[in-house]
This record gives structure tokens, C-alpha cells and sequence, in this order.
């Protein structure tokens, strides 16, 4: 029994396609280079070309675009069992930067090595392919949050589907999850202030929904959030392996 076979990365694409013992042997392959980064220290800059990606394996990595004033706007975050840079590898040149927000565990692949388990083994690039496309329908209910949910609503929105991402990988449930973000990590995600994270998440807490606080989420009134955000899990793709 492989490393790879009790992976987070392991986990989620399990989600999609029932993994043969090939596929497995490519995904050991794929973890083979581990590497550890600090927190604070960009893996990835964004403009950088001739980078790896990596599989996270532990810990919380943001990914977020620099303005010319100084600014950011975090895009996403990336969890275990989530690719960085995948698109970045492709297209050769990183259009965003990547920072972990703890320690972080992670596998660095190669385009070569990318390429010829795509090559080796369609259904596994099938699978990879299945999860680049859940991030990107996570970004455009970022983007729909940012540009038509109330403050309310968009912070309900993102925990919720925080805690579906991370129950996808053993790491969450409809009781809560850890989460080591901060009011300000929150506040550059959501385009809100700091200050006005503070009184959403004081005013979600005094409803009886949930409570942020050292370092946990805990889900009170799930079904209630739920209504509040107008969460519908649908664009994660949760209802079980397509490829069998």
C-alpha cells in the first residue's frame, strides 16, 4: 500500500474516478519530490515562468494578485490535496503569486513528469482535469460573492464552501472545521475591511450560525446558514465517482 494512496490528492480525485493500481503507482510518483515552506514566503511570484507545481500535502497555502498601490486580492485558497500552479506550468508564465499562510508539506512536479502521467494514464489526467475545473467554478462564486451577496451572505457562502472543500478530504463537516485564517486574509478574499469582517462574523456568531474563533469554525445552525447564503453545493461536484 503506497503514501500516495492515503494522500488528500488521493482523496479528492477519488471523489471523481475510482483510482486503479497504474493510476495509484503515478500518483506515488507524482509525491515523490517533497518539499516544506514557511509561512510568509512566496513558493510562486507572480510574473515567474519555469516553475514547478506542487500537491499540498499539510497546511493552507493563498494565492492573490498584487496591485500596482500595493493591494492584493486573494483569489483562493488552496488546501490538502489541491494542485498549485497547474495553470501557471501550462501556460508557462504565473499570473498570481502563491503564499502559505502556515508550514506547509507539499510534492513539487515537474511539466515533464505532469506530462507523462497525462500521457500514461488518461483517466488519472481526466480526474486532474475534473478538479482544475472545480477550481475554477470556486472562483466564479467568488466572483458572483464580490459582485452581487451582501456582506452576510458572502461570508456564509465562503465558510460553507471552505467546509465542503475540506470535507471532501477528511478535514471537515457540517460541525466545523480548523481554519487558520486570519480577519485580514478574510477581509482581501471577500473585499471587505478588516473592521467589517469583524462585525459580519460578530453578527453571524450573535445569530446563533457560527462562530470563528481560535483558529476553529464551528457550524451552529447549519441549515440556517445554508438559507442565509443561498448555498448550493452543486458547482463542487459532490454526488460521487463519475469514472468508475
Amino acid at each position: 500500500m503506497t503514501s500516495a494512496e492515503h494522500s488528500p490528492l488521493t482523496r479528492k480525485l477519488s471523489a471523481f474516478v475510482t483510482l486503479t493500481e497504474l493510476e495509484l503507482a503515478v500518483l506515488e510518483r507524482l509525491h515523490q519530490r517533497r518539499r516544506s515552506f514557511v509561512a510568509g514566503r512566496d513558493m510562486v511570484h507572480q510574473g515567474q515562468s519555469a516553475q514547478a507545481a506542487y500537491i499540498l500535502s499539510a497546511g493552507w497555502v493563498c494565492s492573490y494578485k498584487l496591485q500596482a498601490d500595493g493591494t492584493r486580492q486573494i483569489v483562493d485558497f488552496q488546501v490538502p490535496g489541491d494542485f498549485l500552479g497547474l495553470r501557471s506550468v501550462l501556460l508557462r508564465t504565473s499570473d498570481h503569486s502563491f503564499e502559505p499562510i502556515v508550514h506547509i508539506e507539499a510534492a513539487e512536479v515537474l511539466t515533464s513528469d505532469l506530462l507523462d502521467a497525462f500521457a500514461r494514464t488518461p483517466r488519472l489526467a481526466t480526474a486532474i482535469l475534473w478538479a482544475a475545473s472545480r477550481d475554477e467554478a470556486m472562483v466564479v462564486e467568488h466572483l458572483v460573492g464580490i459582485g452581487r451577496r451582501d456582506a452576510d451572505a458572502r461570508m456564509a457562502h465562503f465558510l460553507l464552501e471552505l467546509g465542503s472543500r475540506l470535507a471532501l478530504v477528511g478535514m471537515g463537516s457540517k460541525e466545523g472545521f480548523d481554519c487558520p485564517l486570519t480577519q485580514y486574509h478574510l477581509a482581501d478574499t471577500l473585499g471587505l475591511s478588516a473592521v467589517h469582517v469583524n462585525r459580519v462574523l460578530r453578527q453571524l456568531r450573535e445569530s446563533g450560525l457560527v462562530t470563528f474563533r481560535d483558529g476553529h469554525v464551528t457550524f451552529h445552525d447549519y441549515g440556517g446558514l445554508v438559507e442565509l447564503a443561498e448555498f448550493d453545493p452543486a458547482y463542487l461536484d459532490l454526488s460521487g465517482p463519475l469514472l468508475k
